[in-house]
């Protein structure tokens, strides 16, 4: 197994966890971009979301709802919070297993794009 994400999830690399439950797991962003920079991966790997099906209702929706539950346990929603993923290489994926970035923890979080 080549992903780094998937040795986080096997704890084979070892890492903070933040939030887990039976479908997701969050961690601290190793390169962060903001003062709160978390990801959130399912534990199953997929790829992107090219590669998700009907069937995945419940990865997705996990995912969101620790995003949800992760900005409300650090206070990102008195500023608000920025949750991006990015979905191949012209968007900037670096790890080709699917996983959101919660963003947050300053007032302003810049523009979303850069010119």
């Amino acid at each position: 197994m080549s992903c780094i994400f998937c040795k986080i999830v096997s704890k084979e690399i070892p890492t903070k966890i933040i939030y887990e439950n039976e479908t997701v797991l969050a961690f601290n962003d190793i390169n962060p971009m903001a003062p709160e920079h978390i990801l959130v991966i399912p534990k199953r790997h997929i790829e992107s979301i090219d590669d998700l099906s009907s069937n995945d209702k419940d990865i997705t929706s996990s995912m969101f709802e620790a995003a949800r539950e992760i900005a409300n346990v650090r206070n990102l929603s008195e500023y608000g919070y920025r949750v991006i993923i990015n979905n191949g290489k012209a968007a900037g994926q670096e790890v080709f297993h699917l996983h959101l970035h919660i963003l947050g923890g300053k007032e302003k979080l810049g523009p979303m794009l850069a010119k």
